[in-house]
């Protein structure tokens, strides 16, 4: 079992986070009996599928070889959005000035303390997450300790065996780290090991332009680190809407990030306390001195020493455990959900994943991981949000979409609020009103997001969102704007000739 590297400030608030997500007096339970379901790593799905099926009174055993709450409560969603919110505060305080407030010359940020109320924040959430609340509330068997099948219908952890009529594999996703000449023995840092630092690090490279990457590089910079940022592709984010990505390349720059695409790491040195990476752009290679290497190139799923070749689960290095669209293993007793077979790894997704195998596994198959329709969003200024098909993804299926389109400088609450940048881009099937995708670029674009979802999960066309009252004024009316757009198209010369005749006839 790995020790808690995050866990280094050694103050209060991590000793009392300690105490709920991996208390040292825990002692584990004796196995008895068969348990209706066995979880494996309490992250956000196994978390869900623990409490789920406890509630429904199944006799459930949930192990974790380290912390619980998984990656999203220590060393994820939770303490990132915490230091982002501290960078969108002085962000808003050096921006003062343009809505008539005068701010004293050289605001600046007391990193310290940003990182203490981001782990203030971190220990108070984790009650929800603690061994406490899932044993004695719940009634869940608690193991710590690392899982190891040792059969189809068994697992083993801490030298106990636990018999299972089903099991969850809910162990997650590690930070993938490329294999650079030099990087180890220079030393870096992960989403695991980014949130113990004390200090801000003065030069900072960030390596990865994915949503971790493009997060903290924004909020670091905010905080008054020099950052350079290098993707090896010719867009970051390549999930999202190309359009939506230039957006933010151009507020990654305003903000002082020297972005730099199709670049590689190739090297890292270390010369005196500083680190020289060398990065490659095509032919050229020039050297970067920084303190301080942030890795955000992607994550690999957690397959190692599970044992899941002994208890006939197929699984992938790279791709995880292999799963049917029930969550079902190769193993018909064995299920999974979040990062450790998904390829949308987000807390949410895991979260209505382990749902769906709470319902197949202790019952009747019928929740499809196909039918889960899942937003996500990009948690930098401005936020980037989408759900369902993009362009692209329409392309590449042969489905032929109308695109409606609002600017977020076309709407009065942006130009009030200051935060013009972005737009509302909604999707609809070819000649109809059916909505199948949707990508927001605002500053609270993850807020705005679950309108259109919603919409889609209950079958309403961009027409009938169109006829929802919005309260003005709103950012979100960008989204009933869209509504007006489509709307428009409705009337076709044949239906303004009736309109007209219609209207001579009452006159």
């Amino acid at each position: 079992m790995r020790e808690h590297p995050e866990l280094v400030a050694g103050d209060a608030f991590d000793e009392a986070l300690l105490q709920n997500v991996h208390p040292p007096q825990h002692v584990n339970p004796e196995p008895s009996g068969r348990y209706n379901l066995v979880v494996i790593g309490a992250g956000t799905a196994g978390l869900v599928s623990a409490a789920g099926a406890a509630g429904l009174g199944a006799k459930v055993a949930l192990i974790e070889r380290n912390l619980m709450g998984g990656d999203c409560l220590n060393v994820g969603c939770v303490p990132s959005k915490a230091l982002l919110r501290s960078a969108h505060a002085i962000a808003d305080v050096r921006g003062a000035a343009r809505f008539g407030v005068r701010v004293p010359e050289g605001p600046s940020v007391d990193f310290p303390a940003v990182m203490q109320r981001m782990r203030q924040i971190r220990q108070g959430i984790s009650a929800n997450d603690s061994v406490a609340r899932f044993r004695d509330e719940l009634g869940v068997d608690v193991y710590l300790g690392q899982a190891c099948f040792t059969g189809p219908n068994e697992v083993e952890v801490a030298g106990k065996k636990l018999r299972f009529s089903r099991a969850v594999i809910a162990t997650g996703a590690s930070p993938f780290v490329p294999p650079v000449p030099g990087l180890a023995d220079a030393g870096y840092y992960t989403n695991e090991t980014i949130f113990s630092l004390t200090e801000l690090p003065r030069r900072l490279l960030v390596v990865g332009g994915g949503p971790i990457g493009c997060e903290l590089a924004q909020a670091f910079r905010r905080f008054g680190a020099e950052v350079t940022m290098v993707e090896q592709g010719a867009q970051f984010l390549p999930r999202e809407d190309p359009d939506a990505a230039a957006i933010l390349l151009e507020a990654l720059r305003r903000d002082g990030i020297d972005v730099r695409l199709e670049t590689r790491l190739a090297e890292v040195k270390t010369e005196g306390d500083a680190k020289v990476a060398s990065v490659s752009q095509g032919d050229e290679t020039l050297p970067i001195e920084v303190d301080a290497i942030l890795v955000g190139a992607g994550r690999a799923p957690n397959v190692e020493n599970l044992g899941l070749d002994t208890a006939g689960v197929a699984y992938d290095a790279r791709a995880g455990v292999e799963v049917d669209d029930y969550l079902r293993t190769t193993n018909k007793r064995i299920f999974a959900a979040g990062d450790i077979c998904m390829s949308h790894k987000f807390t949410h997704a895991a979260d209505f994943a382990a749902r769906a195998v709470v319902q197949n596994a202790l019952f009747i198959r019928s929740r499809k991981l196909s039918s889960l329709r899942i937003p996500w969003c990009t948690y930098t200024d401005p936020e980037i949000a989408h759900v369902g098909l993009s362009e692209r993804d329409a392309e590449a299926q042969g489905v032929a979409l109308d695109t409606y389109r609002r600017e977020l400088s076309d709407v009065d609450r942006a130009l009030a609020d200051g935060e013009e940048e972005g737009f509302v881009k909604i999707h609809t099937r070819r000649g109809g009103d059916e909505i199948l995708g949707a990508t927001i670029v605002a500053r609270h674009a993850g807020e705005m997001i679950s309108e259109i979802s919603v919409a889609m999960a209950g079958k309403l066309g961009l027409g009938a969102v169109a006829n929802v009252i919005h309260p003005y004024p709103t950012q979100a009316e960008a989204i009933r704007q869209t509504g007006d757009a489509y709307s428009r198209t409705r009337l076709t010369p044949t239906v303004a000739r009736l309109f007209e005749t219609i209207l001579r006839w009452r006159r």
